[in-house]
């Protein structure tokens, strides 16, 4: 089958595809699409005029390699298939089933002549373990579930029908999510079956055998607990006692530890709090977006939408998946649902929210945070509102209309 172009991702490593000095690393969530994001790597390789016999593909999950376990079993088949003449093109995927690889990998780096790609367990490759043995000759590129815009373009590339009202068709975009497999389920019962499997996946393959877990069922309350709350503010000590007051005996520190561990796999992400006023981090209550909104309604029989939570998570993912630093600001007593910048060190604020006509109480809720930030940077209120405003040099944005063709510093 002819693989989608995960074009918003390809444009990032292209300036490296013939880096021998640094070592590749795609990471993200599980079943996000990392394997094909690599092969595509390869095929554009393949139609710019590299000899296929310079282009390794390696899955240490396939059937005839998963008997590869340790680092000398790594380079052997390595240099069995890199006997081609120039420079190789080495694509390995689901590398930390090799022990000890990174030595294997770093001198093949050194030695030159190798651009290097590898995907593997986030709970691994983030670790610093992997910073340690590459001694920092490698850049990570993370990939993101499905964006709104993917998915429209994706189900058009494979001919899967797109619901002409866009506000249909974003409802249907949130309540299946991004998983790219996922989109070729017909069924909504056969998808949320599919996310559950992830999650499971992502426990059993990419957690437990990197973390000791003495209690599965409390790391799973923990886990259905931010799952079932994202984007609501939460700090250890609330978890802690929402934990307690339910019967669950466990520590702040392995609550602590779990989010860490659920961070770690890229389940969630966490968006720490800025006071504007003092201009430093506030410690404590921080906020939990998910890495796709299916694992919320694949735990959840529920299909109504809260509007609140789901669009502010659909855009900090947004944000995250376009290189952005995301944060939430504290303005005083109010709040500003996100700081952006960019890698230029540009500034832009945003507010979320489904609409801003229902009452002047609702605009004026939504308006008032932006009105008390004091620069120059620009201001938004985005919503599913198909007709935008202006009000103070805050610039109203269709949420839709800028997933698809959006940048928050070209769109004044």
């Amino acid at each position: 089958m002819q693989l989608y172009r995960r074009e918003n991702y390809l444009k990032k490593i292209r300036g490296f595809f013939h880096a021998d000095d640094i070592i590749k690393v795609i990471t993200g969530v599980r079943r996000c699409g990392k394997s094909c994001l690599m092969l595509t790597i390869a095929e554009e390789l393949s139609e710019s005029g590299i000899p296929d016999e310079n282009i390794i593909y390696i899955d240490l999950d396939q059937r005839g390699y998963r008997g590869i376990k340790n680092p000398e079993q790594l380079e052997k088949l390595i240099e069995t298939k890199g006997t081609a003449e120039g420079k190789k093109y080495l694509f390995i995927d689901e590398i930390q089933n090799v022990s000890g690889f990174e030595e294997i990998l770093n001198g093949f780096r050194t030695e030159g002549n190798w651009s290097i790609f590898i995907t593997g367990s986030n709970s691994y490759l983030l670790s610093g373990e992997i910073a340690t043995k590459l001694t920092g000759r490698y850049l990570e590129f993370e990939l993101f579930p499905l964006s709104f815009e993917e998915y429209e373009l994706m189900k058009s590339f494979y001919d899967i029908p797109i619901d002409p009202l866009p506000n249909n068709e974003m409802n249907q975009f949130i309540l299946e999510g991004g998983f790219p497999r996922a989109l070729f389920l017909s069924s909504p019962a056969d998808k949320r079956t599919y996310v559950r499997g992830v999650i499971q996946e992502i426990f059993h393959k990419d957690i437990k055998k990197r973390v000791k877990i003495k209690n599965p069922q409390t790391f799973e309350q923990i886990q259905n607990f931010i799952i079932n709350n994202f984007g609501a503010t939460i700090s250890i000590r609330s978890l802690w006692g929402a934990l307690r007051h339910n019967g669950v005996t466990v520590s702040q520190a392995t609550v602590a530890k779990y989010i860490r561990v659920l961070t770690e796999a890229k389940i969630i992400y966490e968006c720490s709090r800025f006071d504007m006023k003092s201009k430093k981090s506030l410690n404590g209550e921080k906020k939990y977006y998910l890495a796709d909104l299916s694992f919320y309604f694949a735990n959840n029989t529920d299909n109504r939408i809260n509007y609140g939570p789901v669009l502010e998570n659909l855009t900090y993912i947004y944000a995250r998946a376009h290189d952005y630093s995301v944060s939430i600001g504290k303005i005083g007593t109010l709040e500003c649902d996100f700081i952006l910048r960019d890698q230029l060190m540009q500034y832009a604020y945003v507010q979320v929210a489904y609409t801003i006509f229902a009452s002047r109480q609702t605009e004026d809720r939504e308006y008032r945070p932006l009105e008390n930030i004091k620069d120059n940077f620009p201001k938004y209120v985005a919503t599913m509102d198909p007709l935008p405003q202006k009000r103070n040099g805050i610039i109203h944005i269709n949420l839709i209309e800028f997933m698809k063709n959006g940048n928050l510093f070209t769109n004044i």
